[in-house]
């Protein structure tokens, strides 16, 4: 059966496949599909990459830093800011669109010190002493820019690939690009700040218009991200299998053919059992050594829970699950990377909870073996303002920011693109969001054009327009 390939569901979409001269093609497809349907063919089985010359990852860890970091505080020095702190940004730099900001607000200079870090002599702010340490591992893109200033479109997007709801998240393509090489958890899990939601809520991590087979698992914050995954008492394995056997059936009875929610729900059943019988000791992170959690920070107030999360990501990528999201920021405001009042307590505070976790996320999966085939992405929806914000703060900036990925074929110590002296916009290869996904895809050796989906007559894909591959990092 042809990859990506699904049944048409309308007359609209039927004339569209016969018009573009790929009629009796599609009708085979169909054909085939459903025999495959009827065979019991696991949508979420492992697919064939389209180019696997390219395939340099399997999995991906996206390490999203809910609010927008600022890059002038983490990874892009301005030392020129930093000289004209309480001026008014000079008219040679151009204007900009702000939220907050006035007309007369002036510039902030940062109290960060940069340091040129490992082999690469990689410049990383005291933010991130631990992630100084595997900086040789990094490819920083210093040029990142999207389109929206505010939280929600720009989170969506971050994940979609669209600045509003509805359509499906970078995770949901890869699931169904890839498929899951294990059937015993999911293949795309989403491990949310326990603080709260975001301004995009749940809809910027879903499926979107893909059917509900490739959404994700939201695994609670905590120490258990997974509930009831221990028997009731009083109940065998055989009783919940012979029950869980019988509601099968009985679903199956009144199952109507080609009904993509209802194949969906009988999946996650499915999914739950083998669940209970294989998978509660992968979220049990004290199953690892004393060691191993003591380098995420396990066990420490100021990084637990983001030490946790991490190390739970590790051990989801090791056995088959596809794409994790691990979220750090949630609930209102400064309880993000959003640091509208004080740019300094706020940074100091977000970098402390998740530097040591990331970093041993980085040495973990090296160490292990994995992070050859685990490409890392870490980055928020936006930057921060050049300018301050009531004095103290900076406000959202989509113009100019930092991103990075490591591992997955990526090439380490490397840095790319700038922004002006002031940290105001991309001025030397910029690259949009649209290239970040498409270079996410061509690490897994997937292509931004095959990897598509008939959605009311029209062919999608993640990159809306075409996207570039960030040549310099592969």
């Amino acid at each position: 059966m042809p990859d990506h390939v699904r049944v048409t569901r309308n007359r609209r979409e039927l004339l569209t496949d016969a018009f573009c001269g790929m009629g009796s093609l599609a009708f085979g497809a169909i054909l085939a599909q459903e025999a495959a349907r009827a065979g019991g063919v696991n949508p979420l089985a492992p697919k064939k990459p389209h180019m696997p010359a390219k395939a340099k990852a399997k999995s991906v860890i996206f390490l999203f830093m809910a609010g927008g970091p600022s890059h002038m505080e983490t990874f892009d020095p301005k030392p020129l800011l930093n000289k004209l702190d309480g001026q008014k940004r000079p008219a040679s730099f151009g204007e900009a669109k702000y939220q907050f900001v006035q007309k007369d607000a002036k510039l902030l200079g940062t109290k960060r010190t940069f340091e040129k870090c490992g082999k690469s002599g990689i410049e990383v702010s005291d933010l991130m002493p631990h992630t100084r340490e595997v900086v040789d591992e990094l490819a920083v893109i210093r040029s990142c820019h999207g389109d929206m200033v505010v939280h929600s479109a720009a989170q969506y997007q971050l994940m979609t690939g669209r600045i509003l709801p509805g359509f499906p998240s970078m995770g949901s393509w890869v699931l169904y690009g890839l498929g899951s090489e294990g059937d015993s958890l999911p293949g795309y899990a989403v491990l949310p700040d326990p603080k709260g939601a975001l301004e995009a809520g749940q809809p910027m991590y879903m499926h979107g218009f893909l059917p509900a087979i490739y959404q994700p698992s939201m695994f609670r914050p905590g120490a258990k991200p997974v509930l009831n995954l221990d028997l009731p008492k009083g109940v065998t394995m055989d009783e919940r299998r012979k029950t869980l056997q019988l509601l099968k059936g009985l679903n199956e009875a009144n199952m109507t053919a080609g009904d993509l929610e209802f194949e969906a729900r009988l999946s996650a059943y499915d999914m739950a059992f083998k669940m209970q019988v294989e998978a509660p000791e992968v979220f049990d992170v004290n199953r690892e050594s004393e060691a191993t959690r003591a380098m995420y920070g396990v066990g420490v107030a100021k990084t637990d829970d983001y030490g946790r999360r991490c190390l739970l990501a590790r051990r989801l990528v090791e056995r088959g699950v596809r794409f994790v999201t691990v979220v750090a920021g949630g609930g209102p405001g400064n309880m993000q990377w959003d640091a509208h009042d004080d740019i300094e307590e706020n940074h100091l505070r977000m970098a402390g909870h998740t530097d040591q976790p990331v970093a041993a996320l980085i040495q973990d999966l090296k160490q292990r073996g994995l992070l050859d085939q685990t490409l890392v992405v870490w980055g928020g929806e936006f930057g921060r303002s050049p300018e301050t914000q009531g004095g103290k703060g900076r406000d959202h900036h989509n113009l100019g920011f930092s991103m990075w990925m490591a591992g997955g074929g990526v090439k380490g110590g490397t840095v790319v693109g700038a922004t002006d002296d002031i940290g105001l916009r991309a001025i030397e290869k910029p690259y949009h969001f649209r290239d970040v996904h498409t270079t996410i895809l061509n690490q897994l050796g997937l292509n931004q054009d095959a990897l598509s989906y008939l959605h009311l007559g029209r062919k999608e894909r993640l990159t809306e327009v075409q996207g570039r591959v960030i040549e310099e990092i592969v």
